[in-house]
This record gives structure tokens, C-alpha cells and sequence, in this order.
């Protein structure tokens, strides 16, 4: 027998573990790439996986109190930055962190006498477009495509799904909302192109079944989840027969990977559980799989986007941590006051300081998801080295409802592209499409503008 060395023989980076209604992609596996051959010269190069994560209501470093406070931007700039109140917990992650200071979102504003006050129905749309949205009630909406989809009709074609969309909290896409807008506007910010919405995944057993149930027909999936079985039931022979062809690392990871897997159902199964057996539920209008724990459902949202990563199911991710107009409360936070409200703190300095509190509450759930990339091996490093991860907010002081100083991050190395440990402060008037346009080429795409772009961001 010639050996695998010589041989080169390989598994392709595109195998897939089927069984009744599963399709199971893998991680990347030593036994993908050919001996003695580097990795990029290879089908299984890996390429930067984007995630695009939008917070409504903006920050309280937007306002004249935060910004004199650093409540979001850190006084210095350069690699020699200081944490700010709301950034300091990611300071483990300082080494991927690039902060963009002072962008402005003009898109999103009125430009109109019968736009004014519709500014929370509009935001959303304008994120990762920077282009300003048709005022519209009706089905004949127009805004911009966003940069997920320029991506993933760039580089997302030749993996199972182009990109998927996540939420954790949305209205029925339909219709009016108020102010004159159609609802699609803000409860979505990816765009496959100026009239194509793409609708946002709530439930997380919605989401799993989209990643990894899509390999049979409808009947035999809900077959399966009727019985409450796990995916790896149906492919056990596949795995038993892969993990024999497989070296001591690579099993190993696929341990760990199948493990993950199998808690993430376990997890889903125990919340459809609980919220099928008739106990009083904090959010009794939710679909089965959605948990009432906000945390719960984020991180279940998170584990999801870096199985995706992990496998090559997508490259591409939107999240909307949020929606415009939200009353929620976070006890975990110690604010009491629901997100809405706290946003509108009139300019007063105590006010401002709790929406402050907030704020890095929502930058605090953030390492979850980047250590789960850390700590996930790919190819020559790990997913965080080859994701770019876009973290902010399409308004600047939510109490005006202005989109001056919009609050937003960078994270992980995106395959070299970005450096970290930088924080950038932009003139005045710098457009945010500046630092979507420089995402863009970073990643790839060769477009010339973007939205109301002038330039690149020095990242």
C-alpha cells in the first residue's frame, strides 16, 4: 500500500456525514490538506470568514457627556490606547481589537421634512448598506446591497450556504411599522440586493436545522426531531468509518467537534422542553426553540455561527442582537430601566452614565463568541486569525436620534488583513461607508465605493 505521505491522498474540505435528513459538514482536518504541501496552495486555503453584528440605540460615548467621559473611545490613539468604560471587557482580546472612533452614518438620517422621527424604523437598513433607505409602506422598498452579500456573492458561493442571517429579537416583516416605513427595514440589516430583504433566523433549532438538517426532505427531518433523537444518531456509520481513516489530532478534533455538536441539540431539546410542558414562559409569543434567557439565546446564536466557521458551512454571518424600540430589561446588567427608555436619557449626565452601563453589559456578552473562535483551531491558526467580526451601531446618541460618533469595532485578524491593537480616530465627518469600504477590500472584494464612501480608513 502506498502511503498517504507519497500518495497524497486526502479528504476533501466539501465531505459531508449524511444520514436521514442530516448533512453534517467537518472541521478542518490535517488528513485535507496533502502532505507536504502548504495550505494555501490548497482547496482547503482557508478564507476569512465576515460576521456582522449590529446593537441598536446607539452608545452613550455618542453623546457631548460620554465622549468628554470615554465612555466608548479611548482618549489615546494609536497601539498605546487606554480602556475606555464600555470596551474594557474585551481587554483580553486587545491583540484583534481595532477600534474605528468618530464615523458618521448620513445615510440613515432624514433627508427629508416627512422623514424626520423615523429614524429607529430606518437604521437598521442603512448598517451594512450605508445607503438611505425609499420611504415606503409598501412591498416597493429599495435601500442598498450590504457588505455580507457582497462577500458571499463573492466568496460564499462555493460553500454549502452563502451566509445566514440571525436575530434575537424581531416583528413580523410585513407591512408598516410607523413613520411611513415598511417593518422589513428594521428587522433585517442584510441585503442581497436594494430590493431583496433577507430574513433573520429567530428560533436556534430554525437556525441548526438550516446548518446541518438541510440533507434529506422535510418529512424525514421531522421524523427524526419527532423522536427526539440527535443528528449523529443517523450518521454514526459515517462517522465510525471516517474516524478509522483518521491520525490521533484529527480525532481528536472531530471528538470535540461531534461533542460540541451534540450539546448544542441538548440544549435546544431542553428548551423546547420546558417551553412545551405548560410552564409560565417570560416570553410566551416566541416559537418553541427560543429561550427566555437572553443570554441563553445569544450564546446558542453564537455557538451556531462558529459551528458554521468551524465547518465551511458559510463563511458569512449577520446577527441582530437587537431591534430598534426594544423595552427589554437585562437584570444581569444591574439596569433596571428597559433599552429604549434608557436611550432617551435627556442629555443628563446620571442618565447617561446607567445607558452607559448598558452599553458595556452588550460588549461584555461579545467574548463568548470571540474565545469560541480562539479556541478553535484552522489550518495554520485559528478561526478569530481568519474572521473579520464587525461589532456597532447605526445611531450615535439615540436621545436625538442622530447618527454622529456611531459606535463600532473590529475584531480578529481576518487572514492577516488587520493588524489589531489600534484604535483609529477619523476627522469629522468621515462617512462609516469609509470603514465598510476598507472592510471590503480587506476582504477581497474589488469595489471602487461604497454607499456615500470617500475614501479608506488607515487600518
Amino acid at each position: 500500500m502506498v502511503p498517504s505521505y507519497i500518495s497524497r491522498k486526502h479528504i476533501s474540505r466539501r465531505s459531508v456525514l449524511r444520514g436521514m435528513g442530516v448533512a453534517l459538514g467537518l472541521p478542518l482536518l490535517d488528513s485535507m490538506v496533502p502532505a507536504q504541501t502548504p495550505l494555501h496552495k490548497t482547496a482547503a486555503a482557508t478564507r476569512t470568514r465576515l460576521a456582522c453584528i449590529e446593537m441598536v440605540h446607539g452608545s452613550a460615548g455618542s453623546t457631548g457627556e460620554g465622549t468628554n467621559r470615554h465612555y466608548w473611545s479611548p482618549e489615546k490613539e494609536g497601539a498605546d490606547f487606554e480602556w475606555s468604560n464600555t470596551l474594557e471587557p474585551l481587554k483580553d482580546f486587545r491583540d484583534y481589537l481595532t477600534i474605528v472612533s468618530d464615523t458618521d452614518l448620513h445615510p440613515a438620517t432624514a433627508w427629508s421634512a416627512a422623514e424626520e422621527g423615523a429614524d429607529h424604523f430606518r437604521s437598521s437598513a442603512v448598517y451594512l448598506t450605508a445607503a438611505h433607505p425609499k420611504m415606503t409602506e409598501g412591498s416597493d422598498y429599495y435601500v442598498g446591497t450590504s457588505i455580507d452579500q457582497l462577500y458571499a456573492q463573492r466568496f460564499g458561493q462555493d460553500t454549502p450556504l452563502p451566509s445566514i442571517q440571525l436575530c434575537i429579537e424581531m416583528v413580523d416583516a410585513s407591512g408598516a411599522c410607523d413613520y411611513g416605513y415598511a417593518c422589513v427595514y428594521a428587522d433585517t440589516i442584510s441585503w442581497a440586493s436594494p430590493t431583496q430583504p433577507l430574513p433573520m433566523t429567530l428560533d436556534p433549532r430554525m437556525a441548526f436545522e438550516n446548518l446541518f438538517g438541510e440533507g434529506g426532505t422535510p418529512e424525514e427531518r421531522a421524523a427524526r426531531q419527532k423522536i427526539n433523537s440527535s443528528i449523529l444518531d443517523w450518521i454514526s456509520e459515517d462517522v465510525k468509518r471516517l474516524q478509522k481513516n483518521l491520525g490521533a489530532s484529527d480525532r481528536r478534533r472531530m471528538d470535540t467537534y461531534l461533542d460540541d455538536v451534540r450539546e448544542i441539540e441538548r440544549r435546544i431539546q431542553r428548551i423546547e422542553k420546558y417551553n412545551s410542558s405548560g410552564e409560565a414562559r417570560a416570553l410566551p409569543a416566541a416559537p418553541l426553540g427560543v429561550p427566555d434567557s437572553y443570554e441563553e439565546h445569544l450564546k446558542l446564536m453564537f455557538d451556531l455561527q462558529a459551528l458554521a466557521f468551524m465547518t465551511d458551512t458559510t463563511r458569512v454571518s449577520a446577527f441582530k442582537m437587537s431591534r430598534d424600540v426594544s423595552g427589554r430589561v437585562w437584570p444581569a446588567s444591574g439596569v433596571k430601566t428597559p433599552f429604549h427608555p434608557c436611550s432617551h436619557h435627556g442629555e443628563t449626565p446620571a442618565r447617561i452614565a446607567e445607558f452607559a452601563k448598558l452599553n458595556r453589559y452588550h460588549v461584555s456578552l461579545l467574548p463568548y463568541f470571540f474565545q469560541k473562535l480562539k479556541d478553535t483551531p484552522d489550518g495554520d491558526g485559528n478561526l478569530l486569525d481568519h474572521s473579520m467580526v464587525l461589532y456597532g451601531s447605526p445611531m450615535g446618541d439615540s436621545n436625538v436620534h442622530n447618527h454622529k460618533r456611531v459606535p463600532i469595532i473590529l475584531l480578529g485578524h481576518a487572514n492577516g488583513a488587520l493588524k489589531g491593537n489600534l484604535h483609529v480616530r477619523t476627522k469629522d465627518g468621515t462617512p462609516m461607508a469609509n470603514v465598510l469600504l476598507t472592510m471590503l477590500h480587506k476582504l477581497g472584494v474589488g469595489v471602487e465605493t461604497f454607499g456615500d464612501s470617500n475614501g479608506e480608513i488607515a487600518i
